[in-house]
Parts: C-alpha cells; sequence; structure tokens
C-alpha cells in the first residue's frame, strides 16, 4: 500500500479528451507512452513509424485502430488533435514543422533533445508561437514521483534554505543506434533529464563546470562519455550531477551495483532518494527536518514508477493546456533554457572554463 504522507507524488488526471496520433514505434514508445496511455484511458487513434510492420505490431498490441504507413500521413490525418513525437532529434523538428501547419493538431509533444542545436530549438518556439500551436517537450523525469515529492518538501521550506545537491547516476543506458551519427552524446541524451531536473527544483542556475572522458563500453566514436557538472544557482545552491554511464564492468559473474541516488541538503534538513529506472522499481525518497519532523527521518511511499507512469502527467498536462488555454507545464520556451544548459556544457568541455549562462543567447 501507498503511504504518501500527505505528498501528491503522481498528478491527477483532469483531462483525457484528445485524440492523439503517435509517431515512432520503438522502445520509449512502445513501453512508457503507449503503457502510460492505456492506464490513464488517453485515447490514441492512430500510429506510424520508419518501419509500418513494427507501428502495426505496437498497434496490435496496444489497440490502436489505425496504422499510417508514414509520419506525414499520420500527421495529415484529421483524426489526430494531439501529435506524439518519439523520433531520432535530427528528424523530429521536419516532423514538428510539418504539424505546425496543420489546423487539426492543436498541440504537439516532442521528445528531448528537442533539436541537435540551440539555434534549432529556438527556431522551433518561435514557429510554434507565430503558428499559436502548443508544443510541449517531454522532460519526464520532473514528473518521477520523488522528484516531484522532492519539489513539495522544497517549497513548503521544510529544509530550511538549500545549501547543496547530488545527482549521482552508476547506471548503463541504451543508446539508440542513431546516436551514433551525432557528435554529441552523455550531456545531450542522459545528463538533459538530470540538469533539467535541477532547474525544475532550483530555478535557473548562473553557470556551469563539465567535464568529461569517454566511456570505455561505448565502442561508436564519441567525446562526452562519463560526464560531471557543477552547477551553480543565484540562490547559492551548489549541484553536482554525475553521469557514470560507464559503472565498473558488467560481465557474467560480475556483481551488478547499478544506482541513481540524489541528496538535497538545506540548513534545516535533508532529503536523499532513489530513482529507480535502472531495475524497474519504484523511486524512493527519505528526509529529516527540524521544522516538521523533529530532525527524524520519513520515508513517504508509493507503488508507481518513473517509467512507465510518469509518462501520464507529461501527456496529461499537454491536454490541460489545449482545454484550458494555460502554457503547459512543459513549455518549448522552458525547455530551450535547458537546451541553453546543455550547450553551455559543452561549451565547458570545448574551452576547458566555467561558463555563464548569461553567455548563452536563448533569444
Amino acid at each position: 500500500m501507498s503511504d504518501t504522507n500527505g505528498f501528491v507524488p503522481d498528478p491527477p488526471v483532469r483531462v483525457k479528451d484528445y485524440r492523439i496520433g503517435c509517431i515512432g514505434a520503438g522502445m520509449i514508445m512502445a513501453e512508457c507512452h503507449l503503457a502510460a496511455y492505456k492506464e490513464a484511458g488517453f485515447p490514441v487513434v492512430a500510429i506510424a513509424s520508419r518501419t509500418t510492420d513494427k507501428a502495426r505490431a505496437v498497434a496490435e498490441r496496444w489497440g490502436i485502430a489505425r496504422v499510417h504507413d508514414t509520419p506525414s500521413a499520420l500527421i495529415a490525418d484529421p483524426q489526430v488533435e494531439i501529435l506524439d513525437i518519439a523520433y531520432p532529434p535530427d528528424q523530429q523538428p521536419a516532423l514538428i514543422r510539418e504539424a505546425l501547419g496543420k489546423p487539426h493538431i492543436r498541440a504537439i509533444l516532442a521528445q528531448k533533445p528537442l533539436a541537435l542545436t540551440l539555434e534549432e530549438a529556438r527556431a522551433l518556439r518561435d514557429e510554434a508561437a507565430r503558428a499559436g500551436k502548443i508544443l510541449s517537450v517531454n522532460q519526464n523525469m520532473r514528473y518521477d514521483q520523488s522528484m516531484r515529492v522532492l519539489k513539495q518538501i522544497l517549497d513548503r521550506g521544510e529544509l530550511g534554505t538549500p545549501v547543496m545537491a547530488t545527482i549521482e547516476m552508476r547506471a548503463i543506458p541504451h543508446w539508440q543506434t542513431f546516436l551514433e551519427d551525432y557528435d554529441r552524446l552523455t550531456l545531450s541524451n542522459m545528463s538533459v533529464h538530470h540538469l533539467d531536473v535541477l532547474r525544475f527544483l532550483f530555478g535557473d542556475p548562473d553557470a556551469i563546470t563539465t567535464v568529461t572522458r569517454t566511456d570505455p563500453r561505448t565502442k561508436f566514436a564519441h567525446k562526452d562519455g562519463i560526464t560531471v557538472s557543477t552547477l551553480t544557482f543565484p540562490s547559492g545552491v551548489l549541484a553536482v550531477s554525475m553521469e557514470d554511464v560507464w559503472s565498473g564492468p558488467r560481465e557474467e559473474g560480475f556483481d551488478s551495483d547499478i544506482y541513481i541516488k540524489w541528496r538535497v541538503e538545506g540548513t534545516d534538513g535533508v532529503a536523499q532518494g532513489t530513482i529507480g529506472w535502472p531495475d524497474g522499481s519504484p523511486s524512493t525518497l527519505s528526509y529529516a527536518s527540524r521544522k516538521t519532523t523533529g530532525g527524524k527521518w520519513v520515508s513517504p511511499q508509493w507503488e508507481t514508477m518513473w517509467f512507465p507512469h510518469a509518462f501520464v502527467g507529461v501527456m496529461e498536462q499537454l491536454q490541460y493546456a489545449v482545454k484550458s488555454g494555460e502554457p503547459p507545464a512543459l513549455s518549448v520556451a522552458d525547455n530551450v533554457k535547458t537546451v541553453a544548459l546543455v550547450e553551455a556544457g559543452y561549451r565547458s568541455i570545448e574551452e576547458g572554463r566555467t561558463v555563464r549562462l548569461s553567455e548563452i543567447a536563448i533569444n
């Protein structure tokens, strides 16, 4: 049984009215998006992918009535009101632009990274605004249950003034094959979760310092394998995000200890926990506050997980934006700031120095 101690680890489903068309039939769509949508009762009316047979198999699995031969055919389908894209980032901007010109499409959910360059991300933001379309970016770690509860604890002031935060990842991502063609790897495709969620928790940072080395396990050419980023915030918070995608040898007979841990320390308390993604378990959180717990550790619990349940909140916030007329919680304008933070991290790597975010133009 869940015992959330009055916290809300998963947002309520306020809206499930809009017909969704999905582009992509890979792991993230088949195992996360569609699993979440089925559980929440969101209507998925069509799917397309690069391979029609693969799209058809996913459609049969999740009970999707219509399979289009091409993404363009799906975008042209007047039944589709919300376009949900899970496609390589070099091909995503063209699909977004195609959808911006369709009057029946009311909103678009794009994957991260939104684009391969900050310039492209800014252009998509501005083009969506001119078209009067809602463009949202799937920064799903903001809907991880431990991150949502941590945010509630911080907003209540239970930890006092935040002082120090760390995210320590020692886990092995499954790099999609299309990443082999890009010149950016971990910072753009894995660290982006952690850098974005640090913005969610503490606001926009002043500066970032990122160092990297290659990952011995990743066989294709890459510059950023293992990455460590230090962020400073106007409030004084110091944060460290480490993505150890090597995490030691992993072979038959070698005991695994993969994990993602996080910790936030404040003047009046401490919170710490784990992200359950590497082993498919619920994320965890424990905290102690001299204000509210008498210095004793308290551990809210829940049964839902980052993958797939966070994707309910991601799609729900977009549907709510369509219905209410309010900006989405995961707006493209906000995401451009995350893309700028990633860009600043790469500049830090290339130039071997701390980069201030004021150096990176977002307008």
